[in-house]
């Protein structure tokens, strides 16, 4: 069945047993029944903002007995049930090739190198509390870049916490809610030792290792301890160009991390090389102190350590690597993902060094930020 559509130039709607062709400022296009009647905007709570049409409920596959063109909008009489669709012709353009809904956390990374230091994104904890608009630039600036500085942190346990929640919740890891960095009589981690820190990524054990990272400095007087900082983005991208097939096996290949003691035995499976639905350089997984016993073929190995040795000297060489220091009242916060960070070894005598840390997930991140600069899918 055609049915015209005088206003589009004697364009033509065409029903089929299975959808519908509109014709669209890009074209027509063709749209298949059970999505539009799934997502017909009466099948959407105002209040929930949920689904509250169950497509499981109909007797028969939907299907059209008559569709029009009114004022801008594709309007769809049902066969089989005593109901009207009403979408607009330029929100049907946005999901016209099937594509993925338009996400405004997806957001481009900004690549940074060793200078980087000066131009951190900074904010207060007073601003980032009170004031909107410093909370979304915030956020675009750890999704943008990959890090950031909160100064005039209060000493005080709740207010890394308070810190997160303008982001999302605190993320667990096996380490607890929390971890206090300082030097340990009996360590169960190298951070918790004078000693220096290699560059890494955390809790590459984690099967979904934490994807933002809260590093709140309460006490810095000790000599040396200088903190290490890289952009995995900056360097996995320049290896790419460097070295395409290494690029690739990192990329591709699965190899197992573990942390272990008495009463844990964490182990995963990740990629040293993270890309995104783009297939754009996302992030690292990185550690050399919890890399477990590579258990590839070894033929495989052939290939696979010299790009890893490769891709590793390149990451510490010093065009990648800002080297500051962190002073009291200061929280770094990074994408866990993306950011490789360590630390120069310090004397445990010389003063006082304590850090607490925490998580919170890139999801809780995004979403926190969309909500500050849309209105989603109600949004039209």
């Amino acid at each position: 069945m055609n049915i015209m559509h005088p206003a589009a130039g004697f364009a033509e709607i065409s029903l089929s047993d299975t959808g519908l062709s509109v014709p669209l400022a890009s074209g027509t296009k063709y749209f298949n029944y059970f999505w539009l009647r799934d997502n017909c905007p009466s099948s959407f709570s105002s209040v929930t903002r949920e689904r509250s049409f169950d497509i499981f409920h109909l007797d028969q596959p939907p299907r059209a007995a008559s569709a029009q063109i009114e004022d801008g909008h594709l309007v769809i009489n049902w066969a089989e049930e005593d109901h009207t669709t009403r979408m607009s012709l330029a929100w049907l353009e946005t999901y016209a090739e099937g594509k993925r809904r338009p996400d405004p956390a997806d957001l481009p990374r900004k690549a940074w190198y060793g200078d980087h230091y000066p131009d951190v994104a900074r904010f207060s904890f007073s601003e980032l509390s009170s004031n909107k608009e410093a909370l979304r630039r915030w956020l675009e600036a750890v999704i943008v870049e990959g890090v950031s500085i909160v100064d005039d942190m209060p000493d005080t346990d709740q207010a890394l916490t308070d810190l997160v929640q303008l982001m999302g919740q605190v993320r667990p890891t096996f380490f607890g809610l929390y971890f206090d960095v300082r030097t340990h009589i009996n360590p169960t981690n190298t951070a918790y030792t004078a000693s220096a820190l290699e560059l890494h990524t955390d809790t590459p054990a984690e099967e979904h290792a934490p994807g933002v990272q809260f590093l709140h400095m309460r006490a810095n007087s000790v000599e040396g301890g200088r903190n290490l900082f890289g952009d995995g983005v900056a360097a996995a991208n320049d290896f790419r160009t460097l070295d395409p097939e290494g690029f690739r096996i990192l990329a591709e290949t699965d190899v197992p991390f573990y942390c272990e003691h008495d009463g844990y035995d964490m182990r995963s499976y990740q990629r040293i090389i993270e890309l995104d639905q783009h297939g754009e350089v996302e992030g690292l997984t990185i550690s050399q102190h919890m890399l477990d016993l590579i258990d590839l073929p070894q033929e495989l190995l052939d290939t696979w350590y010299p790009a890893f040795c490769s891709f590793g000297k390149l990451l510490q060489d010093d065009k990648y690597i800002m080297r500051f220091t962190l002073h009291a009242g200061e929280c770094i916060v990074f994408d866990n993902h993306r950011i490789v960070h360590g630390r120069a070894a310090y004397s445990a005598t010389s003063g006082d060094r304590y850090l607490r840390g925490t998580y919170a997930d890139r999801a809780e991140m995004r979403s926190t930020y969309r909500a500050l600069v849309s209105e989603g899918r109600f949004k039209a």
